[in-house]
């Protein structure tokens, strides 16, 4: 056993004795610590120094309550993060999620993600998430609008153009966005560079909504090529139908690829022919519906409960888009058994160690 490989496992005791109820994230950092140890061979002056032991504990995390009312007249609490994980670099960047299983351990885990992904893009920024346990699904316009108002009155203690500046991710969009911007104007003045993800008209980016899927799909193909195949007449799967899924379906369907599938919480829907992304769009962007209401407007789509993974049909790659840990070791094995050729991840950690062992 090299002195690596006992300064990692060290870490990772110590890592395991500090946070053992955070599963999502221990899985984050043993999935980096399996590749670190060629670079800290290479650098001994990295142990010597810990370098590995600070980067996996964040440099700050903040936990608030965010009180709301909703439209019966009721308070309620829902419980508010943002782990600024590191800054070495710059500004901290990262989203926020909105959604029921948000907790410590998965923002921990996202926020440790974000570091990574945010220096591979060369820019000078750092990693961060946060969010909140509330469910926009089945809220009014007026309940997001109270509670994003009450979780930005408090977020905003906490960020700035020049410290840390969040964006959109599971439950957050263009109105969520612009409820807290404009939360955050009201109380600091208006400042466009405090989030990501807002509207052309008060200073967004053009393209912003469609870059991660549209970006998977240059991926996916990019990789087929580098292997002699080619995306266009290939079947996918694709799981989700936010924002990811529903541009990786679009720009799929455009490179001459036939998408399968796209899923939500509840189930998903299989069409033979294609997804029709235009249908999922004024589906979950305009109506803030479930996908089962796809089936009801396409003839040729069956709707299923449960996992998108468990469904068999032949088909040659898989585009998880939906949320962490989503492909199980049986999963995975199954995916190669219905013919898939190649995973592309559109979502953050939706493989779990079995499934890529697999």
């Amino acid at each position: 056993m090299t002195a690596a490989t006992t300064y990692l496992e060290q870490v990772r005791a110590e890592l395991v004795q500090r946070d053992p109820h955070q599963p999502e994230f221990i899985e984050a950092v043993d999935n980096f610590l399996k590749t670190i140890t060629p670079v800290l061979e290479k650098h001994p002056e990295y142990v010597d120094a810990n370098l590995i032991g600070r980067m996996v504990e964040p440099e700050r995390v903040v936990q608030f309550r965010v009180p709301w009312v909703d439209d019966a007249g009721h308070v309620r609490v829902n419980r508010g993060f943002r782990v600024q994980f590191n800054g070495a670099i710059g500004p901290y960047k990262g989203g926020l999620r909105l959604h029921p299983t948000v907790n410590l351990s998965i923002v921990k885990f996202l926020g440790f993600e974000q570091v990574l992904k945010n220096s591979l893009t060369t820019l000078p920024i750092g990693g961060a998430k946060g969010g909140a346990d509330f469910d926009p699904k089945g809220k009014s316009d007026a309940e997001v609008m109270r509670f994003t108002q009450s979780f930005m009155t408090e977020l905003q203690k906490y960020i700035g153009p020049d410290v840390d500046v969040p964006a959109g991710d599971i439950g957050v969009g263009g109105r969520e966005i612009g409820y807290m911007f404009g939360q955050y104007r009201r109380l600091n003045g208006y400042q466009a560079g405090i989030l990501t993800g807002k509207g052309l008209s008060y200073g967004g980016s053009l393209a912003r909504p469609e870059a991660t899927g549209f970006g998977l799909l240059y991926y996916t193909d990019a990789m087929l090529q580098a292997n002699g195949e080619q995306l266009a007449g290939k079947r996918v799967k694709i799981s989700g139908a936010g924002n990811v899924a529903t541009y990786a379906t679009q720009k799929a369907t455009e490179l001459g690829a036939t998408v399968l599938t796209v899923s939500d919480s509840n189930g998903f829907v299989y069409d033979e022919n294609g997804i029709d992304y235009q249908v999922v769009k004024q589906i979950k962007e305009v109506e803030r519906g479930r996908i089962k209401e796809y089936a009801d407007r396409v003839s040729t789509a069956e709707y299923h409960e449960g996992s998108v993974w468990d469904f068999d049909v032949d088909y040659d790659i898989a585009l998880p888009c939906a949320t962490q840990n989503e492909i199980s070791g049986d999963q995975a094995a199954r995916l190669i058994k219905n013919g898939a050729k190649a995973v592309a991840e559109g979502a953050n950690m939706p493989s779990t160690p079995e499934a890529t062992a697999a």
